[in-house]
């Protein structure tokens, strides 16, 4: 199987290299020149594009365009756009889905992306046909050819891809919903499909454990080289699928098969008939990589021409980018996937490092600084403002109806490409927690763990805390890799974690110290307590491509309880 390539696979990397060519292009001898000057031309163009909508006329977009100045526009939107949140936009967003147009924008919507909002109703993100057209369409050329760029043997093989369902369902007006990276994916030309392991319909299976299971049992049956997923904590429970159902694969690769028994809709089963041939020489490639290596068989065994891992890096997703990097060859590239929210496709990571540029020309974005946070009345920045290794909330406009939107997001600005900032993504700016006044991060408690496991030669393989307001305490969870790790000792190196969250926070020092919060509570987890907690959110509608978990939360009735029911009796 190894160096077995698709046929033709110098045309597709012609093709996908080209376009991104002139995308790259237009960015550095256009975009990257001015910040401001372009700018002053996004914002100009969504003002223009929306003036006559109902929130153009009640907002005065047509009497903000006329500032004459980049500098009087940023200023003229300011004052006439307040900072909004998604709640700010469902009443009119809800009025789009039930069929009215020219609301938030002209017409209406191509479709919605569904998202976890701050309640316990979803957020409908209206994506325009603009949006899709000239932001998704434009980045998606130069996000493929990045990955040449990373590997020119990226498209070599097959293309193993973990995105969402393109169609979830019909907003009351007949307007899709669903997943932007699945319809992404059936849009895609046709000459990139072809190295495709899968086809679109796979996305629709339900059962997570059957759609991980189809994914990769065409994956694994082709010399892939290529393997993208927003999450590295999928690739961890892809290869546990691949553990636990290794000869059921090489079976249904032997036979040209697929499981009888998996929980997978008639229409797709019949979609990957033609996809399905009996394959006995890989096949048998397979059992006698499995008969050397046994139970320490990885994707770099059966995929030793893996290019590229295209996956995120920031945030608290570095924990389980650290448990595949060895599962890879040593060539393998693993290129950060960028800043990507439902909201907006922010830009894209153009270089070796984890550094976003942000895509000037597509977007108008504001900041306020990370010490402003509090600051009721904050100081806004525009792009040209922000300063190398500083910290800041961000706030977008874009042509799909958002209009000064707080993305949550606290970023750090990296460097520059051109006067373009490049930014890295540090966590949700709701990721403190604070009972009395400790304000204690994500990552200060990330850190503390990892400090307790080198200082005491303790290995877990996940964790998480929970702030309990009627405890005034907190609960820590721990799965241990050692599941023969005893309550007594757990419970040391609770301590440990508690010692190091003191040293690296003063407030939860001083806190601590008066008894406000009290000693934090001890529960050992189950084996593979992330995935089954994964699955069963899934099982209950989240997206798998979407799935993101704080690390450290706020008790609640949704997350804690299921936590819960892992804790080893």
């Amino acid at each position: 199987m190894k160096g077995q390539w698709i046929k033709g696979w110098h045309k597709i990397n012609f093709a996908i290299g080209f376009v991104g060519m002139i995308e790259r292009f237009k960015l550095r001898c256009a975009a990257a020149r001015d910040v401001n000057k372009t700018q002053d031309k996004t914002l100009r163009g969504i003002l223009e594009y929306a003036k006559d909508t109902e929130y153009g006329k009640t907002h005065n977009f047509a009497e903000i365009l006329k500032a004459k100045t980049p500098q009087e526009l940023f200023k003229a939107y300011e004052q006439n756009v307040k900072v909004n949140d998604y709640e700010d936009f469902r009443p009119l967003i809800n009025r789009h889905m039930h069929g009215e147009a020219n609301i938030l924008f002209p017409g209406k919507p191509k479709m919605y992306a569904t998202t976890s909002g701050t309640t316990s109703e979803p957020k409908w993100i209206p994506i325009t046909f603009k949006y899709f057209k000239d932001v998704y369409g434009r980045m998606n050329k130069m996000w493929l050819s990045s990955l040449i760029s990373a590997n020119r043997h990226s498209f070599a093989g097959g293309v193993v891809s973990i995105v969402g369902k393109a169609i979830e369902g019909y907003a009351p007006d007949g307007t899709v919903y669903g997943s932007v990276s699945g319809v992404s994916f059936t849009n895609c030309p046709d000459f990139v499909k072809v190295a495709y392991s899968s086809p679109a319909e796979v996305f629709e299976i339900k059962d997570y454990r059957a759609r991980y299971y189809t994914i990769m049992r065409f994956g694994i049956e082709m010399n892939s080289t290529v393997l993208i997923t927003a999450n590295p904590s999928t690739i961890v429970e892809m290869q546990n699928n691949v553990n636990e159902f290794f000869d059921d694969y090489v079976r249904d690769i032997e036979n040209g098969t697929l499981k009888e028994d998996l929980d997978i809709p008639q229409h797709v089963r019949e979609a990957l008939k033609s996809r399905m041939k009996k394959n006995p020489a890989r096949a048998q490639e397979l059992r006698e990589l499995k008969a050397q290596y046994g139970d320490q068989l990885l994707p770099k065994h059966y995929w030793p021409d893996m290019a590229v891992v295209n996956t995120w890096h920031c945030g608290n997703t570095k924990i389980y980018l650290d448990k595949i990097k060895n599962s890879f060859p040593s060539h393998t590239k693993m290129p950060e996937f960028g800043y990507f929210a439902s909201e907006c496709r922010a830009g894209l990571v153009l270089n070796e490092k984890d550094d976003t540029t942000l895509f000037a020309h597509m977007h108008y974005f504001e900041f306020i600084r990370e010490e402003d946070l509090d600051n009721p009345n904050p100081e806004y920045l525009s792009l040209g403002q922000l300063e190398k290794g500083k910290r800041y909330c961000m706030y977008v406009t874009t042509c799909s109806g958002l209009y000064r939107y707080n993305m949550n997001d606290l970023v750090m600005v990296s460097g520059f490409n051109g006067t373009i900032p490049t930014i890295q993504f540090i966590q949700k700016v709701n990721g403190i927690i604070t009972l009395t006044g400790e304000k204690l991060h994500e990552r200060q408690f990330i850190k503390a763990v990892h400090d307790a496991e080198a200082s005491m030669n303790i290995q877990t393989k996940f964790f998480i805390g929970f702030a309990d307001p009627e405890y005034s305490g907190y609960h820590f969870f721990y799965e241990f890799a050692d599941q023969s790790t005893t309550q007594e000792q757990a419970e040391a190196f609770t301590k440990t974690v508690d010692a190091n969250l003191k040293g690296i926070n003063c407030e939860y020092e001083a806190k601590r110290d008066s008894f406000r919060v009290k000693d934090p509570l001890t529960h050992r987890l189950e084996e593979n307590s992330f995935e089954k907690f994964k699955a069963e959110c899934i099982s209950e509608g989240a997206r798998d491509g979407q799935f993101k978990l704080m690390l450290l939360l706020l008790k609640d009735e949704k997350r804690y309880p299921k936590f819960e029911k892992l804790i080893l009796k």
